[in-house]
Parts: structure tokens; sequence; C-alpha cells
């Protein structure tokens, strides 16, 4: 299996739990333009942490599975998963929100019927 490939079943965990599941259940999700700012500065530290830890040798990847696309030396592939985490964890945040929320309404609701 190649990272791409790997990196793929990530994303689409990430797209179906963080973007489909909050449309599905007509809840409010996390604010795109959070989300969008949460991407771009994942991927700045993406880029400089990964092109040090490579330079310094800290750890390397087998050239034949990547795509060969680099950022600074950080395989495009690597920019997958803080696109997943960006995507994931405010929908799951938003999600059990939204379910606390509703379990103190039901709650207040017995508590005063």
């Amino acid at each position: 299996m190649s990272y791409i490939q790997l990196a793929a079943c990530f994303l689409l965990v990430a797209v179906v739990v963080g973007v489909i599941l909050p449309l599905l259940r007509r809840r409010r999700g996390p604010l795109p333009a959070a989300v969008l700012l949460t991407v771009l500065l994942l991927f700045v530290l993406t880029a400089v942490f990964d092109t040090v830890m490579i330079a310094s040798g800290l750890f390397h990847y087998a050239q034949g599975p990547l795509l060969g696309v680099h950022i600074g030396l950080a395989p495009v592939e690597d920019f997958a998963y803080p696109l997943a985490g960006a995507l994931l964890l405010p929908a799951v945040w938003a999600e059990l929100r939204a379910r606390r929320r509703a379990r103190e309404d039901r709650n207040t609701d017995e508590e005063h019927g």
C-alpha cells in the first residue's frame, strides 16, 4: 500500500464524519473559516517541523511509495493527516457538545416536569 492510499483512508473517514455526518444530522458543525484557518496553520507547522525532523535524520520515507511531490522535505502525503484532524476533531467536538446539551435539556425538563 502506498502512502497516498493510506492517507486517503484517513481522509475518507474525516470527510464522512467531519463534513457529511453533521449535514445529515442537521447539526451545526464547526465554522468553516475556523477549520480553514486551522488547516492552514497545521500545514505550515507540518511543513516546518517535518522538514526539520527529516533533515536531522529522525526519520525518512521509502521513496517508492511516495508521489514525489514535497513541500520542503515533507512529502505531500504527510499533509493528509493534519487535514484529517482539522476536519474530524471539531466535528466530533461539536457532536459531543450537542449530545451533552440535549442530555442537560432532558434533565432540566424532568426536574421541572
